[in-house]
């Protein structure tokens, strides 16, 4: 496979942007892509310099699915080899939805299968009025996997049910009202609406954002339990005594710029 199946650049802000690189397969992903971008996450995640990250695609398309020639492959594969598998799509997801960093997907042309399932697991999602998404694995005889909590969770089971049943593609508007994408814009205000969005990010705590990621994913699974109130309990306390904690409230009340604005 081509070195070159994931692009990575870091701006002068250090905003990572991350492209998948297979724009003559319409950026299809097969088991070397998987592993290179879970790699490269994974190296983003733990650079203390790195503010946000931007996962796009390069040429026409973000991502229509999975390769055919790993369809292929996979159609012959013993048990043991699928689960294999499987499994290094659910840590790609994984990688991803926990990356303690912000995340911004920035959506072009169509985003299908496992694409849809890295745009659920993005922090921000920012689509082109033109693009399309959809779940296509029931034509196949097959059902969608790893990426059916990630969806689940961005657009609701009765709406997964809906799409993951019948394949059929919708387009950005309708993914913006099951809250799969949060801003559809013109494909020509695509980088002005992603800037907008980077000047937010870029303006706050770089280790609250990371608590923050880390509790509303850890209070989804549990609910208004005793145990989810507990949780925020010591989430706001640990990050209200940490130096950034500090540092942001002592910024407010001298009316200056906090430090990691400096």
């Amino acid at each position: 496979m081509a070195q070159d199946c994931i692009l990575l650049s870091v701006d002068d802000r250090n905003v990572a942007t991350v492209s998948l690189h297979r724009p003559e397969l319409h950026n299809a992903i097969d088991d070397g892509m998987t592993v290179r971008l879970t790699r490269e996450l994974r190296e983003l995640g733990n650079d203390p310099s790195i503010r946000a990250v931007i996962l796009t695609g390069s040429g026409m398309n973000f991502s229509t699915g999975h390769d055919m020639q790993w369809l292929a492959r996979m159609n012959t594969a013993s048990e043991g080899i699928l689960r294999e598998q499987a499994a290094l799509t659910a840590e790609l997801l994984h990688t991803l939805d926990n990356l303690p960093k912000p995340t911004i997907a920035k959506i072009h042309g169509s985003a299908f299968g496992i694409g849809v399932g890295l745009v659920a697991c993005c922090d921000l999602a920012i689509s082109g009025t033109d693009s399309l998404f959809g779940f296509s694995e029931v034509k196949l005889g097959t059902i969608p996997s790893s990426i059916t909590p990630y969806v689940i969770r961005a657009i609701g089971a009765r709406a997964a049910r809906r799409y993951f049943v019948s394949a059929e593609r919708f387009n950005a508007g309708k993914a913006k009202r099951l809250g799969l994408v949060h801003q559809v814009v013109e494909a020509d205000e695509l980088d002005g609406c992603l800037e907008m969005s980077l000047r937010h990010l870029l303006q706050n705590g770089p280790h609250a954002m990371a608590a923050a990621k880390s509790m509303v994913n850890e209070v989804a699974l549990l609910g208004t339990s005793s145990q989810a109130v507990q949780l925020c309990i010591d989430q706001v306390t640990a990050v209200r005594m940490s130096d950034e904690g500090r540092e942001g409230i002592n910024a407010y009340l001298d009316k200056r710029a906090p430090d990691w604005l400096r």
